[in-house]
């Protein structure tokens, strides 16, 4: 079937406080969008000249990925200034200037908070290491004495996220705690003045305009290290049930609390997502109104192209969302998993008892360079295409990351010399890290950077790019843009009451539902061709087989 590009009218901002409850939101990193200055690295202005674009696209708001002033040990989220724009990507003018050009094309502006720790190039870390043991400085962090006669082993054998000691030792002999990377020392949310600072940062933040806010590890601020101070063996022995000293602590929801009072502050409220990585029982928690309002979903981050773990997650998530009183969030990538459409071209990921991968989904084929196992490319985008359709008609907000757009696959053969991620310094030969998703973005097909800027890219780009460069596909009836901004175009039209009813079946491989104004979405997670029930085909994310449902295909239609 034919599916034409859709008329772009530019949308007035809406004062809905509720605008957030079933928005589609399009992740951008930064550095990776588009390049303005020649520097390699993407900046603000490039983002303000792609506004068109995302426009067209037909976004309800953008999601800015960090991109304050950092030395960039972790992507960004080592932040050295939360108040400021690095000045590689431009300045706060330039910030002002591309929130007034979203707001002035309809789309609301969320940005990446970060509060579980600093930059260590943050002044505050700054002067605690100068300001020396006891001082009111350090208290704003987690430092400790070490163990042994002269101090110089590590307070505790825990081990950090991003592998080796969870603690490093200063000049003068303390040992401050980071649980990320070695540059990103953690706060002491006990400490008043910490909690004061990030409600000024929000506050910063809102005046200038921003619509919400994605909360970075929002399950971690908390802490209760009191002495003695556990074993790795015995922390990890301990329920994860509201008070495990490190992880997911009750208290947070004061934190959080506080920060609900501040967004309520402006008309219409500012918003907040949780990134907390929880049981799901605690999910709302963290999605209630008293708290920061909606929690991400990553369930479908998770789960292999598959029927009955699709609608597991729909069903149960949807369920949690009615107990908190939000609405739920689905996303299938973003900057810190492997891009869906490699992910499904790839044999299903290997699942312990609880269901859940046992590895990253994606690991073995990345540490391979994209060789072992054997990507199925066609099959990945063509799934790929199914799980957005399915997704996009889902009632809840739709979290989008940039390039899935363009269908775009994972890049696996960057050579070890250009990597960043400092997961992959830290485990070499273990996990490659994050770099094969944050790669910059073809934007056309020609180009030493396909567009990205007049000089190269941080990130190697490959040849393949050129297929998928966003100019090919403009137009494009076929393309997977194309299918982005047509499905876009119909949500907003069709998209109403947060309702779903299950459509049943005879095949165990079809997962049908309906959504209010007789809108129904069919999808054919099976490998044959199926019957499609009676109605009006609005849009198909690949071309129906004489009339019948091809495998790995979805359908919205219209009842009849």
């Amino acid at each position: 079937m034919t599916i034409a590009a859709p008329s772009v009218h530019a949308r007035e901002l809406s004062d809905a406080p509720d605008w957030w409850r079933q928005a589609v939101v399009y992740q951008v990193y930064p550095r990776s969008f588009a390049d303005t200055n020649g520097d390699g690295l993407g900046d603000i202005p490039g983002i303000t000249s792609r506004v068109p674009y995302l426009a067209a696209l037909g976004v309800d708001a953008v999601w800015l990925s960090p991109f304050y002033p950092s030395d960039l040990a972790d992507g960004g989220y080592d932040v050295a200034d939360y108040r400021d724009v690095d000045p590689r990507l431009g300045t706060l003018a330039d910030m002002d200037e591309l929130i007034s050009q979203l707001h002035a094309h309809g789309i609301r502006v969320v940005v990446d908070i970060v509060p579980n720790h600093t930059s260590d190039k943050h002044a505050w870390f700054q002067e605690a290491l100068a300001a020396g043991r006891g001082s009111a400085a350090r208290e704003r962090y987690i430092f400790r004495e070490g163990t042994g006669p002269d101090g110089s082993e590590p307070p505790t054998d825990w081990v950090s996220v991003f592998g080796g000691s969870a603690w490093e030792r200063v000049a003068d002999g303390q040992w401050y705690f980071h649980n990320f990377d070695v540059s990103q020392p953690d706060l002491n949310w006990a400490n008043p003045e910490v909690r004061a600072d990030f409600l000024t940062t929000l506050r910063f933040w809102g005046d200038r305009g921003v619509d919400g806010f994605r909360v970075d590890v929002a399950h971690m601020l908390t802490k209760d290290l009191s002495e003695p101070l556990p074993s790795r063996a015995e922390l990890d022995a301990m329920p994860i049930d509201g008070n495990h000293p490190l992880i997911d602590r009750d208290d947070v929801q004061e934190v959080y609390a506080e920060w609900r009072a501040v967004f309520d502050e402006y008309d219409p409220p500012r918003t907040a997502v949780a990134e907390a990585w929880v049981h799901p029982s605690r999910v709302p928690l963290y999605a209630s109104a008293a708290s920061l309002g909606q929690s991400f979903n990553f369930d479908l981050l998770e789960a292999d192209f598959d029927a009955g773990q699709f609608r597991r997650i729909v069903a149960d998530n949807l369920a949690l969302a009615a107990e908190s009183g939000s609405s739920t969030t689905w996303v299938l990538s973003n900057h810190d998993v492997v891009r869906h459409a490699t992910r499904y071209g790839l044999p299903d990921a290997q699942r312990g008892a609880d269901g859940r991968p046992t590895l990253k989904h994606g690991n073995e084929w990345l540490l391979s360079g994209g060789t072992e196992p054997a990507l199925d490319a066609e099959r990945g985008e063509r799934r790929a295409r199914a799980a957005a359709l399915f997704l996009l008609a889902l009632p809840g907000s739709a979290y989008l990351y940039q390039g899935e757009e363009l269908g775009l696959h994972e890049v696996a053969d960057i050579p070890d010399a250009e990597r960043q991620d400092p997961t992959f310094f830290r485990s070499p030969g273990v996990d490659l890290g994050r770099d094969g998703c944050r790669v910059p973005l073809p934007w056309t097909a020609s180009g030493g950077s396909f567009g990205f800027g007049d000089a190269g890219a941080h990130l190697p780009q490959p040849d393949w790019f050129e297929t998928y460069a966003a100019d090919v596909q403009d137009g494009h009836p076929a393309s997977t843009l194309s299918l982005y901004r047509r499905a876009l175009a119909l949500r907003h039209e069709l998209q109403t009451a947060e309702e779903l009813t299950w459509i049943d079946g005879s095949s165990a491989e079809v997962v049908a539902y309906e959504r209010p104004n007789g809108w129904s979405v069919v999808t054919n997670f099976g490998a044959e061709a199926v019957p499609l029930p009676a109605g009006e085909v609005l849009l198909s994310s690949r071309a129906l087989d004489d009339g019948r449902l091809p495998g790995e295909t979805t359908v919205w239609m219209r009842r009849a």
